[in-house]
C-alpha cells in the first residue's frame, strides 16, 4: 500500500502478527453477556465495549451477519455492533461505544493507525475514534487525542485514522490505569475538543473489525490474539462467567464449583477461574443457582468474600437457610438452564 513515510513510498500491508491489535474481541465474537441489546450508559455488551450515552436514547444492538455478507472477503464475521442515535438536543450529549486498553503506556508517544468498517442506514453521517490516557488512581489528570471525523456511507467500507497518542513522560502513573478508545457517532458541543467537532446526529451505525495498531497504515484486521481460545482468555481476564454464556444453554444442573457449609445459613464456596483475571474480582453476577448436598437449599445472596478474595480462586458466600453445618456442597443450577455466576474485574 502507499505510505509515505517509507523510503520506497511503499509498506506491506498483510501483517497477521499476534497481538498488534491492542483491541480485544474487534471483530465482537465473544459475547459472554449474552448480549442482545442496550440503552443503558456504562453498560457493557460484547466482550470489553460498553456504551456511553446521555441524552436522547442512543440504543446499542447485536447484530448477525448473514453467512457470506460480511465486509472482508477471507474473514467470515459473525456479529456486529449497531448504534442508533436519536432526540439528542443538549450540549452534553454523546453516543459512543467504548473500550479501555489496560495500561497507559501501551502506545504512549507514537503514531496509530485505528481502523475499522462501518456503514450508516441513511445519508453521509460522520463518525471519529477519541483517545483518553487515564493515569489511574493517584495518577496525572487525563489527557485526550482523537482522530478527524469521517463521512460514512450507506456500505460497508473500511475507514482508518491516524492518532497521535501523547507521551507520558513527566506524567504520574496510578493504579489500574489505561488507554481508552471511544468510537462517537454523535456528540454536543462539549465533546468538540475530544470529537473534532463531531456534532449531534441521528441514525444507526453499523460498526465491525476494530484495530489500533502502532505505525501509520491500516493493515490487515486480526483479532488481538489471533485464536478464538486465545481472544477468549484474554477477555475472561477482565470479565468471567460461569453457566449460560453468550448465549450458549448448559445444563439445567450445571455445576459451577463446590465448598462446604460453614452454618446452617451461610456456605463457602471455592470459585476456580479459568484463567487469572486482571485483579480479585471486583463485583458478583448470577442468577437461577442454588447450594447442593443432598437436596437443593434456597440461597437468597451470593457474595464475594473479601477476606479470601484474589485473581484465581476468590471465596464467595452463599447465604439462605437450612443448611448443614460442615457438610460439602455444590454451587449449581438448580433445574434451570439459564443459570450463571460471573465475576468481574473490568477497567
Amino acid at each position: 500500500v502507499a505510505d509515505s513515510a517509507q523510503s520506497t513510498g511503499l509498506a506491506w500491508a498483510g501483517n497477521y502478527a499476534a497481538g498488534k491489535n491492542k483491541i480485544l474481541n474487534g471483530d465482537f465474537n465473544i459475547n459472554q453477556r449474552a448480549f442482545t441489546s442496550t440503552t443503558t450508559n456504562g453498560a457493557f455488551g460484547f466482550d470489553r465495549f460498553f456504551l456511553q450515552a446521555s441524552d436522547g436514547t442512543t440504543t446499542w444492538t447485536a447484530q448477525t451477519f448473514t453467512p457470506g455478507a460480511a465486509p472482508v472477503a477471507g474473514y467470515e464475521g459473525t456479529n456486529y455492533s449497531r448504534i442508533v442515535s436519536t432526540g439528542q438536543t443538549l450540549s452534553s450529549a454523546q453516543s459512543r461505544i467504548r473500550q479501555n486498553i489496560e495500561e497507559v503506556r501501551t502506545f504512549a508517544g507514537q503514531t496509530i493507525t485505528v481502523s475499522f468498517w462501518a456503514k450508516a442506514a441513511t445519508g453521509t453521517p460522520n463518525i471519529v475514534p477519541s483517545f483518553a490516557q487515564v493515569f489511574g488512581s493517584g495518577g496525572s489528570a487525563n489527557v485526550f487525542a482523537a482522530g478527524t471525523k469521517q463521512a460514512i456511507t450507506t456500505s460497508w467500507v473500511r475507514y482508518s485514522f491516524t492518532v497521535s497518542i501523547p507521551s507520558v513522560s513527566g506524567k504520574t502513573i496510578g493504579t489500574s490505569s489505561y488507554l481508552s478508545l471511544s468510537l462517537y457517532v454523535s456528540a454536543g458541543t462539549d465533546q468538540n475538543a475530544v470529537t473534532d467537532s463531531l456534532g449531534i446526529q441521528s441514525n444507526t451505525f453499523d460498526i465491525w473489525g476494530v484495530q489500533a495498531e502502532s505505525g501509520s497504515v491500516a493493515t490487515a484486521f486480526q483479532t488481538a490474539t489471533g485464536t478464538i481460545q486465545g481472544e477468549t482468555s484474554a477477555c475472561q481476564r477482565y470479565y468471567f462467567r460461569s453457566g449460560a454464556s453468550g448465549g450458549v444453554v448448559t445444563s439445567a444442573y450445571n455445576l459451577h464449583a463446590i465448598g462446604y457449609q460453614e452454618s446452617t445459613t451461610v456456605a463457602a464456596i471455592a470459585f476456580k477461574l479459568p484463567i487469572t483475571m486482571r485483579i480479585a474480582p471486583t463485583a458478583i453476577e448470577y442468577a437461577n443457582v442454588d447450594i447442593y448436598d443432598s437436596s437443593p437449599r434456597s440461597i437468597s445472596a451470593l457474595t464475594i468474600n473479601s477476606s479470601y478474595n484474589n485473581p484465581n480462586i476468590p471465596q464467595l458466600l452463599a447465604t439462605g437457610t437450612g443448611m448443614v453445618q460442615y457438610r460439602p456442597c455444590s454451587l449449581i443450577n438448580w433445574n434451570n438452564t439459564g443459570g450463571y455466576v460471573a465475576l468481574t474485574a473490568e477497567l
